[in-house]
């Protein structure tokens, strides 16, 4: 199984350092009560106003909903995510109950994302957000109405896939890629910001 190495310039909690995207997944199928552990996590993310504006879709490799999330894919994503033993779309309601815009639902289904992938990380499950996704093909095959936006697409499975045996030659070599982020320096200001 691959392991990251993060380089930190601070000490942080080792389940945020050890979190990373594969797109390689263990053939080992994710059981239905873990999925629902994962989505659990997700479901107690602080919310705006506790009005919790996620919407979630999901399916199991094999299923007819895991198909019809793959067909709302961009053919770059299709080509790796085969692997996945499960697919989720993330969506979030863009109103809030007065009928007016809600500017924190992307923020709020963000936060849903990130304790579900922590509680996916700290089962051994690994997962992978994509923004390559037909987002109208994806809302008019699952029936939203206008007032909702899929937002994202999760591949996850199991860490420990095989990326030589998975992946194509380029993907291969993005896995094994070392991990790296913008320096604090670069978008942290005490004062005004800074170009």
């Amino acid at each position: 199984m691959i392991e990251k190495e993060t380089p930190t310039a601070y000490p942080i909690h080792p389940l945020l350092s050890g979190r990373w995207s594969p797109r390689a997944f263990d053939e080992k199928p994710v059981k239905e009560e873990e999925i629902r552990t994962i989505l659990e996590a997700g479901r107690w993310a602080p919310s705006s106003n506790n009005l919790q504006p996620w919407r979630i879709i999901y399916g199991v490799k094999g299923s007819e909903t895991y198909d019809r999330i793959m067909g709302c894919l961009v053919e770059f994503n299709q080509s790796w995510v085969k692997n996945a033993p499960v697919l989720m779309l993330g969506c979030y309601k863009k109103t809030n109950p007065k009928g007016q815009e809600n500017f924190h639902a992307l923020h709020d289904l963000g936060l849903f994302m990130a304790n579900a992938s922590l509680q996916a990380h700290d089962m051994g499950i690994g997962t992978h957000q994509m923004a390559g996704i037909n987002f109208e093909k994806a809302k008019k095959e699952f029936g939203f109405p206008e007032e909702y936006h899929v937002a994202t697409a999760v591949a996850m499975g199991y860490y420990g896939g095989d990326p030589e045996g998975q992946l194509s030659k380029e993907l291969h070599a993005q896995e094994l890629k070392k991990r790296e982020r913008n320096p604090q320096s670069e978008f942290v200001f005490n004062g005004d910001f800074k170009k």
